[in-house]
């Protein structure tokens, strides 16, 4: 079992972007598929917010197609949206500890994160290496060549996934370098 982050849906539902072939045949295999995937409430609000907003898309998406496709997904047969435990309280406070460099944004990943823990699923297939500060997630970036080897484990471990999410706009062909020092806007 694994969770599908936020920009994996993006890159599925953005036909503009040079990552939607591969991501849409990965959803949509998903979708179609009695086999457990996961994400949470977070994930799905988190794509609408994205694939609607006009200054990150070229041809940003009405609410009510976007929703549309939320609510293909949430038809799969397979899907399962992680909500919270009783144990959620105890699960953030272990986080936060054993993590404490977290702030801003990097929140809603550590709720994603959190979740995860709470159900005992460990992989998460994306593209945000921020996930990576999070010792107990193994971190797939489905575009990765080793995909491949790990796809009949959906959500395979691939330590060497390194690509960015982030604020870089969907449309744009090329990720933005960070330079060292300065801080997003």
């Amino acid at each position: 079992m694994f969770v599908v982050d936020t920009n994996i849906l993006v890159y599925a539902a953005n036909i503009d972007c040079v990552e939607h072939g591969r991501c849409s045949q990965l959803v949509g295999g998903w979708r179609d598929s009695p086999a457990p995937w996961c994400v949470t409430h977070g994930i799905l609000y988190e794509f609408l917010s994205v694939i609607t907003h006009r200054s990150e898309l070229a041809s940003p998406w009405s609410v009510a197609k976007a929703w549309g496709f939320v609510e293909s997904l949430l038809d799969s047969p397979g899907l399962q949206v992680l909500t919270e435990t009783p144990r959620h309280v105890e699960i953030a406070r272990r986080t936060f500890a054993e993590v404490s460099d977290l702030s801003g944004r990097h929140l809603h990943d550590a709720h994603v994160a959190i979740l995860m823990r709470e159900h005992g699923i460990s992989r998460i297939v994306t593209r945000d290496t921020g996930f990576h500060r999070f010792p107990f997630l193994e971190v797939v970036d489905p575009l990765t060549e080793s995909w491949e080897v790990h796809e009949s484990r959906p959500g395979g471990p691939h330590p060497s996934s390194r690509a960015r999410y982030g604020r870089a706009r969907i449309q744009r062909k090329k990720s933005r370098t960070r330079i060292p020092g300065r801080r997003r806007a």
